[in-house]
C-alpha cells in the first residue's frame, strides 16, 4: 500500500476484490469504456473476477500487474503494467478512472509509482505509455510524466467499431533518473 496523498492509496488489485471492482466499473462503465477496452470485458462479476485472475497470473509469471487507486476507502481507478518484459527491460502502463475521481492528479501521482518502481527495483530501461490519439486525457498524463512522443501508429487497432490512431509516448531510464 502507497500513500498517494489527500486520502488516495495505491494498492494491488486482486480476485478476491472482484465486486468491489466490478462495482467500481459499473459506476464508471461508459466513461471508462470510452477508451479502455477491459470497461466491455469486466461485463458482470464473473467475467470481472476473471479478468483480475488474469492480471493474477501474470503477475505471478512476472508479465504484468495492476493495482487499485483507492479514495477514501473507495476504488475508484487503478494503473497497471500491461506489459512487462524484464528481460528487455521493456514495460507498458496503462490507466482508468471512474468520472468522480478525474482532477485530482491521481493517475500522475500512480504512475509515478509504478515507473520509479519498474526503474530503479526491476532495472526497466525502456517505459512505454500507448495511447488513442482521441483520449486526451491520458495524452497530457503521458506530457506530466515527462514522457516523449516516440510518434503516431495511423488507424493502428480497431475500438467499438472505429479505427483509432496509437500515440506512443516513452520514458528511458536515463531520462526519468535526471
Amino acid at each position: 500500500m502507497r500513500s498517494l496523498g489527500d486520502g488516495a492509496e495505491l494498492r494491488p488489485l486482486e480476485p478476491w476484490q472482484a465486486e468491489e471492482f466490478f462495482a467500481h466499473i459499473e459506476r464508471g462503465r461508459e466513461f471508462i469504456a470510452q477508451h479502455i477496452g477491459f470497461a466491455d470485458k469486466a461485463k458482470d462479476l464473473e467475467s470481472a473476477r476473471a479478468l483480475l485472475q488474469q492480471y493474477a497470473d501474470n503477475t505471478a509469471r512476472d508479465t504484468a500487474r495492476i493495482y487499485g487507486i483507492w479514495l477514501d476507502d473507495k476504488l475508484v481507478g487503478g494503473v497497471l503494467f500491461r506489459t512487462m518484459d524484464m528481460p528487455q527491460g521493456l514495460v507498458e502502463v496503462g490507466c482508468w478512472l471512474e468520472p468522480a475521481a478525474t482532477g485530482k492528479g491521481l493517475i500522475t501521482k500512480a504512475s509515478k509509482i509504478l515507473i520509479d518502481w519498474a526503474i530503479r527495483e526491476r532495472g526497466a530501461y525502456r517505459v512505454e505509455w500507448r495511447v488513442s490519439s482521441a483520449n486526451a486525457p491520458s495524452i497530457a498524463v503521458a506530457e506530466r510524466l515527462g514522457m516523449v512522443k516516440d510518434g503516431v501508429l495511423r488507424k493502428y487497432f480497431e475500438y467499438r467499431g472505429v479505427r483509432q490512431d496509437l500515440e506512443v509516448w516513452s520514458v528511458l531510464a536515463p531520462e526519468w533518473e535526471s
